[in-house]
């Protein structure tokens, strides 16, 4: 939990006002809650504070290295969301030029950086093809292939065979 020292979550914003609400949540991560049952897990909350409509704030790059340091302690209980937060953080920081503070960029970098070792750590546990499209877009991000992430995020599992298709056919 050392990613959580040290951070003054009251002085950092989220998508409702300030941060101070969000150190309790992030500490729950390190327990590996579930996210089938959003009354007892945190992520709804962290999802709507942190990622809003597209929107990111300071409080986001904070929590990134929370977030994935909680997921590298025991990364064969990873969840969709262990990855899929910081990855949709981190696209929408590139597609609005958010600007990260700069006392939480090295940590925030440093974090999006081990996310292909995360991924590799995590990939030992059987996946559905929703966790595999969202580690491939974990991997992308990490390598700075913003826009593959981005299609990978957005397509619709409906959509694979469609998708297929078309591109079979140019």
């Amino acid at each position: 939990m050392a990613s959580l020292n040290g951070i003054c979550w009251s002085e950092l914003s989220h998508a409702y006002g300030f941060a101070g609400n969000l150190e309790p949540l992030l500490r729950s991560l390190y327990d590996f809650p579930p996210e089938s049952r959003p009354a007892v897990a945190p992520w709804h909350t962290l999802w709507s504070s942190l990622c809003h409509q597209g929107d990111v704030y300071s409080a986001s790059f904070a929590a990134v290295p929370v977030i994935l340091d909680a997921l590298g302690t025991r990364p064969k209980s990873a969840t969709l969301s262990y990855f899929q937060l910081p990855v949709c953080i981190e696209l929408a920081r590139v597609a609005h030029h958010f600007e990260i503070p700069v006392d939480l960029e090295k940590s925030y970098f440093a974090s999006i950086a081990k996310l292909p070792s995360l991924v590799a750590e995590a990939s030992i546990s059987a996946w559905d093809a929703d966790m595999t499209v969202v580690a491939s877009a974990a991997i992308a991000v990490a390598k700075g292939h913003w826009n593959i992430a981005e299609l990978l995020i957005n397509i619709e599992p409906g959509d694979y065979t469609e998708v297929l298709s078309w591109y079979q056919s140019r």
